[in-house]
């Protein structure tokens, strides 16, 4: 399959390129730097929605699943789009938001069986980022019901009329040239029949949650024993297009997802952070199973520069190195970290950091737009794709050239032991170490470093830098 191991580049929209000015990136904004993501190593864009959209969660809460929100553009502008990235030996993804809609959305009105109604709120659910998950709709004085903000209602997914309807949206983005799709909170699509009550949580959960939401098992509300249901009819209606799930779940409760999807992100990867035991046992969980994408950042956590600090290069060398799909956030290339937001946010959840504009070049708005944009612009003096381009030794150049030596490794991974704070592992005759600490430590002999996280560390292949490492071959 062309994704096995293939470099996926998360765009979102707002935030790509602006092509006329408004402050808003749009489609013709993407389809004018799509050079920039081949020359990366890239094997395919994945685009945040970027269908009809209020906005109260930035394009999560879709109007409409068949159209473009105009200020991305049209039709035209997406098949342009889609073209252009063929013509490069570019996939396209969408991302695709199955689990609710906009309460804009006219289905809400127009076909109220398509949502969850009740007179009182039926259950104890919790929404995602706190309070009841049950919203009175004050139009009709019934509660719906919604897992995340009270604008995003939740589909039942239970009723054949909801799966045809949104299964034959997916089809007509596919006949529009789109590749495959990323599902977003798929482990949200189904719910317990009964929507019986979740019990309290007896054990700390992962991943970060929050603190409400942690309080209970989402053992009804989510992730439920039958999700097979919904997974199936879509993969029929998708044929052998790329499936990639948000299932926001540990791996070891995966397989019911793996069974029917191709990738699922590995979550306890992702948050590890610079934690070289906790990186090693996330990482093999996650390769154990065969169907796993590897993520550096999106648009929901903060960025991976933020979350590695001075061990950013050394994490992208060690990521890039695992067999299988890596997903990069637009900017993780130049080594981005996230931005200071603005106050009061735009986000109600305080996401705005991970999603200002990307740093084209060293002017005032980065080259993003030549008004004003969305969110503001972040240093781009301090940092660009114009600049990191004229550096051999800049992070831009380093994942250019660790996209192209991926493809050449076997697929097959094992972990050598090493010191503590040191990650290290094999792929065939090319050996990975990194070292997450403060002091040099030993590494096993290497004949030839390829790869430094940080050149001039000494290219000593007896020795791992402290918050550096290297890829060797024997």
């Amino acid at each position: 399959m062309w994704w096995h191991d293939s470099v996926i580049y998360q765009i979102y929209p707002r935030s790509f390129q602006d092509s006329n000015g408004d402050g808003i990136g749009d489609i013709p904004g993407i389809t004018s730097r799509l050079d920039h993501v081949k020359r990366l190593g890239a094997d395919a864009i994945w685009l945040s929605p970027i269908y009809p959209s209020p906005n109260a969660d930035f394009g999560y809460d879709v109007a409409d699943y068949t159209s473009v929100d105009p200020d991305y553009g049209d039709l035209d502008d997406f098949q342009q789009l889609a073209t252009a990235a063929h013509d490069r030996g570019l996939k396209l993804l969408l991302d695709f938001v199955p689990c609710h809609t906009s309460i804009d959305h006219a289905w809400f009105r127009d076909r109220p069986e398509f949502y969850f109604w009740a007179d009182e709120p039926p259950n104890n659910w919790c929404a995602t980022f706190g309070g009841s998950a049950w919203e009175r709709d004050a139009q009709t004085g019934r509660y719906y019901l919604h897992s995340f903000f009270p604008e995003q209602a939740d589909l039942n997914w239970r009723n054949p009329d909801v799966r045809h309807e949104m299964t034959n949206a997916m089809r007509a983005w596919l006949d529009r040239g789109a590749d495959g799709f990323r599902l977003d909170a798929i482990d949200r699509i189904l719910k317990d029949p009964d929507l019986r009550d979740d019990p309290p949580a007896t054990e700390p959960f992962p991943l970060p949650l929050h603190e409400e939401y942690a309080r209970l098992s989402h053992i009804h509300s989510g992730n439920v024993p039958d999700v097979a249901l919904a997974l199936e009819d879509i993969r029929r209606a998708t044929d052998d297009a790329l499936l990639v799930g948000e299932a926001y779940l540990p791996t070891s409760r995966l397989a019911p997802y793996q069974e029917v999807l191709d990738v699922l992100f590995a979550f306890e990867a992702m948050n590890a952070g610079p934690h070289a035991d906790r990186l090693e046992r996330a990482i093999t969980a996650a390769y154990q199973t065969n169907r796993t994408g590897w993520v550096l950042s999106n648009h929901d956590f903060d960025r991976f520069a933020t979350r590695f600090g001075e061990d950013t290069r050394a994490a992208i060398l060690l990521f890039m190195f695992l067999p299988g799909p890596i997903f990069m956030f637009q900017g993780d290339e130049i080594g981005m970290p996230n931005g200071p937001g603005v106050d009061p946010p735009l986000d109600r959840h305080h996401r705005d950091a991970f999603r200002h504009p990307m740093p084209w070049d060293a002017t005032p708005n980065g080259g993003f737009t030549t008004g004003t944009p969305w969110l503001p612009a972040i240093d781009s003096k301090a940092r660009n794709v114009a600049a990191e381009e004229q550096d051999p030794n800049s992070t831009l150049h380093l994942v250019q050239r660790l996209a192209r030596l991926r493809k050449d490794l076997p697929r097959e991974l094992r972990f050598i032991e090493s010191p503590e704070h040191t990650v290290v592992a094999a792929r065939g005759d090319h050996v990975i170490a990194i070292n997450v600490g403060d002091e040099p430590a030993q590494a096993p002999a290497a004949s030839h470093i390829r790869e430094e996280a940080r050149p001039g560390d000494g290219a000593d292949p007896l020795r791992i830098p402290p918050h550096g490492g290297w890829i060797a071959a024997h």
